[in-house]
């Protein structure tokens, strides 16, 4: 995959994202692009939410025999990826951030037998069930993280603890699904120009989901 980029006053930036100067008006083409100058907060959920776009942008718009397009020997698939990241979404910020349990489906998988199961189980879903579950996951996602900082901001300890008493911070739960979704949209981009040649950075300036609900706080 080539990315052409174009020199600014202000550093480099790929030509699909064409704001040369990240100015106000980025908010209405590109309103999954971090703030140029916020808080810590401000910028992590950011960059956690133009990731989230990115991938979902990746995944978008496909049947389940796109969905399920592998790349040589991998088990990998966007239909996986969907689910995967449903269920990272989930656990951050349900058990790991408060103790909460766990809700559907991932309640009543047999995760001992199945590690993968999520991974795995995806090939029975549809593509309407798994961009659903996606959508509603990163939805209280959202919800969840926006409640958690205006209780106690990125410095509060969350439920998630080592085995030496040591507790996680809020930072640490973003942070750790910034990594998990860097890893995975960066599969997400071979999978998708595998299916139909898609390709690029950054999703085009005003795009939505098909069908979807992705939207950025």
């Amino acid at each position: 995959m080539t990315e052409t980029h174009e020199a600014t006053s202000t550093g480099f930036r790929t030509q699909n994202v064409r704001n040369e100067i990240y100015g106000d008006a980025m908010t209405d083409d590109y309103p999954w692009e971090p703030p140029l100058a916020g808080t810590e907060a401000e910028h992590l959920v950011g960059a956690l939410d133009r990731l989230r776009t990115t991938f979902r942008w990746k995944a978008d718009d496909l049947d389940t025999a796109g969905l399920q397009t592998r790349i040589g020997a991998s088990s990998l698939t966007l239909g996986s990826l969907l689910k995967h990241l449903a269920r990272a979404e989930d656990e951050m910020f349900s058990t790991k951030l408060s103790g909460a349990p766990i809700g559907p489906p991932w309640d009543t998988a047999d995760r001992h037998t199945d590690p993968d199961w999520d991974f795995n189980s995806a090939a029975n879903d549809t593509p309407e069930q798994l961009y659903t579950l996606w959508d509603d996951t990163v939805e209280r996602s959202r919800a969840r993280l926006d409640a958690a900082l205006a209780r106690g901001g990125l410095d509060q300890l969350v439920h998630l603890s080592w085995p030496d008493g040591r507790h996680a911070s809020l930072r640490r739960l973003v942070c750790d699904l910034i990594e998990e979704y860097g890893r995975h949209t960066g599969h997400a981009d071979l999978l998708r120009e595998a299916v139909d040649g898609l390709v690029g950075e950054d999703p085009p300036a005003g795009w939505h989901a098909r069908g979807g609900r992705v939207t950025t706080g």
